[in-house]
């Protein structure tokens, strides 16, 4: 298995794959992206001032033992959304978006993730 991390001249890369997907109906619409990282474009749909919604990202590139990182890259209002990975299975993860403001937002906002490898049982 080739090392998640290589240094080069001084220089770290992560992971080679990327994607991009966009919600389908609403912001708890689940998505399918089968890449180590990318870019999850979120339904416009209204997000209650303090609501949390969370969806299932399906990906064949995750394992239960990998650390996914998530955030707000684009897209909307900067500082009014708080998101996180969790409940990271084989084969998929959730993401967690809450609204911090205190208004309804209606952002199609974007968020980026990657995946690092966790050690093997």
């Amino acid at each position: 298995m080739p090392s998640l991390f290589e240094v080069s001249a001084g220089k770290l890369t992560g992971p080679t794959t990327g994607g991009t997907v966009t919600q389908a109906s609403n912001k708890s619409t689940g998505v399918t992206l089968n890449t180590e990282s990318g870019q999850i474009t979120m339904n416009g749909a209204a997000l209650g001032a303090g609501a949390e919604v969370s969806f299932t990202v399906t990906n064949s590139k995750i394992s239960s033992t990998d650390v996914v990182l998530v955030n707000h890259s684009s897209g909307g209002t900067a500082g009014a959304y708080m998101a996180q990975a969790n409940l990271i299975a084989d084969g998929s993860f959730k993401i967690s978006v809450t609204n911090l403001t205190s208004g309804s937002e209606s952002e199609a906002i974007v968020l980026s993730f990657v995946a690092f490898k966790g050690a093997s049982s």
